[in-house]
């Protein structure tokens, strides 16, 4: 069985939350969908948790934008600001080695891997890093066709903070109108996994998935929410509201 994270965003107790509920359910393998950094107080150490527990992780658009300042195009101002942050905190001439270790793990990160009929990416298909799937889209055929046509069968990905499941047949799933399970049928599918540290879906818990080769089942776990506001707080070069919007899941 497989176990989905994504966004994890610096956000050390909603991964290390997530990682428990994923060793009790007996998960065997972990794929990490991108954004392991960027708007949370806990870059170093939620890099070191994914280098240890996850087997593939794959790029976000923070992480790349981490490693190329030219990246943050588009970004606002908030995340910007924690870019540079980050980037600052990596670069600590104090934990050389240990940075060293972590930039490597950002610089090999794919934009996208296949795994038979599984593709792994952060944002779409068509554009891995980037480009995002709103639950509105089901409405724009021409980029759902697009899409769906660079999919073999399931693509997993993240991106947007909001879980479910799009099927090529148009519709889009939240979790709970599908009673957090989805049985792989023969439609194609693209499955967002949500995020873990910084969910946007008003349900401020974090955000996971596993996968046992026929169903999806989204999971969500509560963590010390507190905790990671004041961490934030408490960083200058961190918005406040960075730390407001977790306690609301937006």
């Amino acid at each position: 069985m497989l176990a989905f994270v994504s966004d994890i965003h610096s956000n050390l107790e909603a991964f290390l939350a997530v990682l428990s509920a994923i060793e009790e359910a007996g998960t065997e393998e972990i794929v990490c969908l991108g954004d392991v950094v960027g708007y949370g107080p806990n870059p170093k150490e939620c890099i070191d948790l994914a280098v240890k527990r996850c087997k593939l992780s794959i790029m976000g658009n923070h992480d790349q934008a981490t490693l190329f300042a030219t990246e943050t195009e588009g970004f606002n101002l908030r995340a910007r600001r924690a870019i540079i942050w980050t980037r600052a905190v990596l670069e600590d001439p104090l934990e050389r080695r240990s940075n060293d270790v972590r930039w490597e793990y950002l610089g090999n990160l794919p934009h996208r891997v296949e795994d038979d009929a599984l593709l792994f990416v952060h944002g779409s298909a068509r554009r891995p890093v980037k480009e995002y799937v709103f639950p509105e889209d089901v409405h724009n055929k021409e980029k759902m066709q697009e899409i769906f046509a660079e999919i073999e069968k399931v693509a997993f990905q993240g991106h947007t903070h909001l879980p479910g499941v799009f099927t090529e047949s148009g519709k889009f799933l939240p979790p709970a109108a599908v009673d957090n399970t989805y049985e792989i049928g023969d439609e194609k599918l693209m499955i967002n996994v949500g995020a873990v540290g910084q969910p946007r879906d008003g349900d401020p818990q974090a955000s996971f998935a596993t996968f046992d080769g026929k169903r999806v089942e989204f999971r969500r776990v509560a963590y010390d929410i507190e905790k990671t506001v004041e961490k934030i707080f408490a960083i200058r070069e961190l918005d406040n509201y960075l730390g407001d919007r977790l306690r609301l899941g937006r």
